[in-house]
């Protein structure tokens, strides 16, 4: 289970290799006339428009198996109506590629609210709705009408996230495997850059897909557990008192009539002689005193059918699939989809140092095609001068599906990666003017951050390395970040380095010489943090650390920023809705807002993404951060539409379209001595004479509506 995998550039080049590499991509088949290609191996169908930058997944793919020798075409936010679309590079040698895009197609489209969002980032102009709902399934189909016998394969995020039986919260119903949905025939998942250089030399070596089915990082379709394979039982939550050993349905066991047979030694000796062994099944609460082989025992999950129709079951195999997601000892997966069973196999093992810059390497053009001519692409646009140093995340935030996508386990680049890239930037990328817009990636501070033992690692099945509160064999030296930020402001022409990535500040606090540099260098003002919460009920369900935390990072922060003499704030953000939240829970946020003068315009409400842990709370009323059982209390859920938006208006307390739900909850709740104009009062009573409290002169309380009146008499003066 833990033999070292391949080095990712260690792979003899494919033949093709003769063509060198591509400016660009190509997109047409007059490019790829250009670029003296009959054909190509393989072509990338996404729904995002191209952009050959180390931040969007296609150009990072084909790079990559440009790199490994093959020709590489894209196909960039097809019209799906139109077949010929599919058609306009050809049928691909190998197989096509497809991914939605850096986004889940259907959070890409729509808010929170489930309304239709007004633009589309990934596209030029920002103009919407030039990808289909589920784009995978989509594009799988179209596809696969195109050319029935090319074979499909599907990744990226939204692949990534749906690779198991997932709720769906758009439909509000537990959907299939998308493998099984789009008809494709692998999937692979996370950053996926082993995976799709070990298929993809494995194809031109003329093997099938079939035959890589054990493929780490992939997900494949099979008819039944290999012969020879133990499964671990876990399609139930409460076992009976008394456990023995499951009946296995798939041994064909001798009987004591079998000399009724005329010929029945014969048939003992063939099976003796046999070496097919067959799947033993070893119940959940038993596997740990079984004598398991762990390059052959596999996870049975509760099937699609029973986590469709069993929420419980629901959120069970979602904690299986968590704790299964280390890659030194995680096991495969398995779900039954009527007669088809969903395989799993464990995540790959992460890139290393050298090809994390491989990678990064790559001769990308760091702009958008040709073809778009001077359209803005609004998501290049944010990080066009922006560098990533690192993948993943061990914070494990139930509501964040970073980890279930690119792995727990920090994989970083080399600072002389970083500072080359930075340099490339500054010389090549047309209207930079000295400032990098960020360093940092999932988060701003885990940059070489790792477990202090390769051992401790290896049998680790945590699902934070930060919560409930920071382990012990957790290296949280920022040394080497520290000495990143300074090379990087000491390259010529470099003005200033922003960090606009997530800060984990329990990380940051247990290293002051970071937060000196950061705070004294790298804040603009402003530095942007996510306690996500104040009260533990809540914070419980999040896997955030409390409070306190984050006020002895506020000491830090305010120290630092007065001794390098600069005015500088932070700003916090906040969830409203998330699984677990109550009323008085809002409430208590908001006071704590007042407190703290904090007026918070841009806010977040809960969205139940596919595969996070918070998502299963959210479907399933249950907690899986505990062990699942019937009996286990059901927690509270801010389901429907009044209440996600009432728990937004206490996160805006001082916007006044929000008061008049506001009066009536707080008066439901008994806590009418918030509602009115003395200093420990959240909002305005609905009738009062004299001032508000901060209001401008003509200020006039919201009527009915909860729209602010104008005066229409003369302004007054002070």
């Amino acid at each position: 289970m833990n033999q070292p995998a391949p080095h990712l550039f260690s792979y003899y080049p494919y033949w093709a290799e003769c063509f060198g590499t591509a400016p660009f991509l190509p997109m047409t088949r007059d490019e790829m006339d250009q670029l003296g290609w009959d054909s190509c191996d393989i072509i990338l169908v996404t729904g995002d428009a191209y952009v050959d930058h180390p931040s969007f997944g296609m150009a990072v793919m084909g790079r990559m198996l440009e790199a490994q020798g093959f020709r590489v075409g894209i196909i960039a936010q097809p019209d799906w109506n139109n077949p010929e679309e599919f058609t306009r590079l050809g049928k691909p040698n190998f197989y096509f590629g497809i991914t939605a895009g850096n986004m889940d197609s259907m959070i890409n489209r729509y808010t929170a609210d489930l309304k239709v969002r007004s633009d589309d980032a990934y596209t030029p102009h920002g103009e919407p709705g030039k990808r289909p709902d589920r784009a995978v399934i989509v594009y799988s189909q179209k596809c696969r009408e195109a050319y029935k016998d090319v074979p499909i394969v599907i990744g990226g995020i939204e692949a990534s996230l749906r690779r198991i039986a997932q709720y769906d919260y758009w439909s509000d119903q537990v959907r299939r495997s998308v493998l099984i949905d789009s008809g494709a025939d692998i999937l692979l998942y996370g950053n996926a850059e082993r995976a799709i250089v070990e298929l993809t030399h494995g194809l031109a070596q003329g093997r099938s897909i079939e035959d890589m089915a054990d493929l780490r990082g992939t997900t494949v379709v099979r008819d039944a557990t290999p012969d020879g394979w133990t499964e671990i039982d876990s399609t139930r939550v409460d076992w009976p008192g008394q456990i023995d050993q499951i009946p296995n349905p798939y041994e064909m066991k001798d009987t004591e009539n079998m000399s009724c047979s005329t010929n029945g030694s014969e048939e003992e000796g063939a099976a003796e002689d046999s070496d097919v062994m067959p799947v033993k099944i070893v119940p959940m609460p038993l596997h740990r005193k079984a004598d398991l082989d762990p390059d052959k025992t596999a996870i049975r999950l509760p099937s699609f059918e029973k986590v469709r129709n069993d929420s419980v079951l629901y959120a069970h195999a979602s904690r299986v699939l968590h704790q299964e997601s280390n890659p030194y000892n995680a096991r495969p997966l398995v779900q039954r989809h009527g007669t088809k069973e969903i395989w799993v196999n464990p995540p790959p093992i992460p890139l290393e140092t050298d090809e994390m810059d491989g990678v990064f390497g790559r001769p990308y053009q760091r702009v958008p095609h040709p073809s778009y001519g001077d359209a803005k692409i609004p998501a290049y646009e944010m990080i066009r001068f922006s560098v990533n140093i690192m993948r993943g995340c061990f914070g494990g935030c139930t509501f964040c599906s970073i980890t279930e996508h690119e792995g727990r386990i920090i994989q970083s680049r080399s600072q002389e990666s970083v500072i080359s890239e930075i340099e490339e930037i500054r010389d090549k990328v047309p209207g930079f003017t000295g400032t990098i817009s960020d360093l940092g990636g999932p988060t701003a501070n885990m940059y070489h951050l790792t477990c202090k033992s390769q051992e401790i690692l290896n049998n680790c099945r945590r699902l934070s390395c930060v919560y409930p509160g920071i382990c012990k064999n957790l290296k949280t030296d920022h040394s080497a970040t520290t000495q990143l930020y300074r090379a990087a402001r000491a390259l010529p022409g470099i003005k200033r380095i922003a960090i606009a990535s997530g800060l984990r500040y329990d990380l940051a606090v247990k290293d002051p010489e970071y937060v000196r540099e950061l705070v004294t260098h790298h804040v603009g003002g402003y530095l942007k943090i996510a306690p996500e919460h104040t009260e533990m009920n809540v914070l419980s369900k999040m896997m955030k650390p409390g409070m306190g935390t984050y006020d002895a990072f506020k000491r830090m922060f305010d120290k630092f920023s007065k001794e390098a003499g600069k005015e500088q704030y932070l700003i916090p953000y906040f969830i409203a809705a998330h699984p677990g939240t109550e009323t008085k829970d809002m409430m208590n946020l908001a006071l704590w807002l007042k407190r703290n003068k904090f007026r918070v315009d841009q806010v977040q409400t809960f969205y139940p993404s596919p595969m996070a842990l918070a998502t299963a709370m959210y479907h399933s009323e249950r907690d899986p951060l505990h062990r699942m059982s019937y009996k286990a209390k059901k927690m509270h859920i801010p389901r429907n539409l009044e209440e996600r938006r009432l728990q937004k208006a206490f996160l805006r307390y001082h916007d006044p379209k929000g008061w008049p739900a506001l009066r009536t909850e707080l008066k439901r709740i008994g806590r009418q001595d918030l509602i009115g104009s003395g200093p420990n009062a959240l909002i305005p009573a609905e009738e009062y004479t004299g001032r508000r409290q901060g209001a401008r002169p003509g200020f006039k309380p919201p009527g009915k509506s909860g729209a602010v009146k104008k005066s229409s008499g003369p302004k007054r003066r002070r």
